[in-house]
């Protein structure tokens, strides 16, 4: 049986180190183990984010990294918003390529691939810093070797619709950190739990943002639907460069406000889909919907073609099987 996603880590990791000042020379280090105070911010006030993005490898036995930049970009913007110390792009962007190249051996040919986690945390020892950001941090970047997200079958998932909770604070949403998905995980528990559900579908107020770990797409016929951008939920890589695709194809993208109300309404027309974009599995389909008690098929409850399609033309891309227009592979 394989490894569960993410769980198969590279021996070695980039690391380097903010002591108030300067940042440290990069360097490469075990990664079994960070050895941090126990009064650090990051252990107390969640002075944390991070990244995902993935490395693949084409048939020419080149090794690519998938929206390098974006990725940084946001990093960039989560640590800021945090207060942490700024990050340099150029020396991130180096460490990551360092990381990469070091294992590019590893990297998996398709469908597999070596999943990239750039992390920022706070360091500072100082648990009476509840209120003040930690002027002290630590950035790594840590890759784990991953195999085919669908390799149990591609399944359509059931997605339970919560309008009375988030997913996190509002002023958040936008920060890839790591307690927005720690508020997330009672609700997903339940859902679980009690109707069986895959995720949760954030709605606060009616209002279709996101899932506990996912943007959220819905396709109806020609129409690609999806809650525009906005500091409530995470600005997903996948999802612009889905959305991306989906005008080059021709489709109407939407970037709107979408109630509950006409998201049932729409899900139950034939050739409706809908869909959850995250760099994990890029699109994973959605067959059900669950809402104050009663399920609701999307479309024919299984896995739609223009669903299959999007993710294929990404994946092509990504594995260089398709001519990559938009600029977005770093070769190793």
């Amino acid at each position: 049986m394989a490894a569960a996603f993410g769980t198969v880590f590279m021996p070695e990791m980039a690391i380097t180190w903010f002591d108030g000042a300067n940042w440290s020379v990069p360097e490469m280090v075990s990664s079994d183990s960070l050895t941090l105070h126990p009064g650090a911010h990051v252990l107390h006030y969640s002075s944390t984010c991070f990244e995902g993005l993935k490395a693949f490898r084409h048939e020419d036995g080149s090794v690519n990294i998938f929206r390098m930049d974006r990725n940084i970009a946001r990093l960039s913007q989560s640590s800021d918003l945090l207060g942490l110390p700024h990050l340099n792009a150029d020396v991130v962007a180096q460490m990551i390529k360092d990381t990469v190249a070091r294992f590019a051996d590893e990297v998996p040919a398709p469908p597999g691939s070596l999943y990239i986690r750039p992390t920022h945390i706070g360091t500072e020892p100082a648990i009476g810093k509840a209120a003040v950001p930690s002027d002290k941090s630590c950035f790594y970047v840590l890759v784990s070797p991953v195999g085919d997200y669908f390799a149990g079958g591609d399944k359509a998932l059931r997605l339970l619709l919560e309008d009375q909770g988030m997913r996190c604070a509002p002023h958040m949403g936008m920060i890839k950190s790591g307690g927005n998905y720690a508020s997330a995980l009672q609700p997903i528990m339940k859902a679980r739990q009690s109707v069986q559900a895959d995720q949760v579908l954030f709605c606060p107020g009616g209002d279709v943002q996101e899932t506990g770990a996912a943007n959220f797409l819905l396709i109806d016929g020609n129409e690609i639907i999806t809650k525009a951008l906005d500091q409530s939920f995470l600005h997903g890589v996948t999802r612009d460069s889905i959305l991306t695709l989906a005008r080059d194809m021709g489709m109407d993208v939407q970037e709107r406000e979408l109630t509950v109300a006409e998201l049932l309404e729409r899900a139950a027309k034939p050739g409706c889909e809908a869909a959850l974009s995250g760099t994990a599995a890029v699109l994973a389909p959605v067959g059900t919907l669950i809402y104050q008690g009663k399920e609701y098929a999307v479309g024919h409850g299984g896995v739609g073609e223009t669903t299959r399609k999007l993710r294929k033309a990404l994946n092509d891309i990504q594995w260089g099987q398709a001519e990559d227009t938009h600029g977005w592979l770093t070769r190793v």
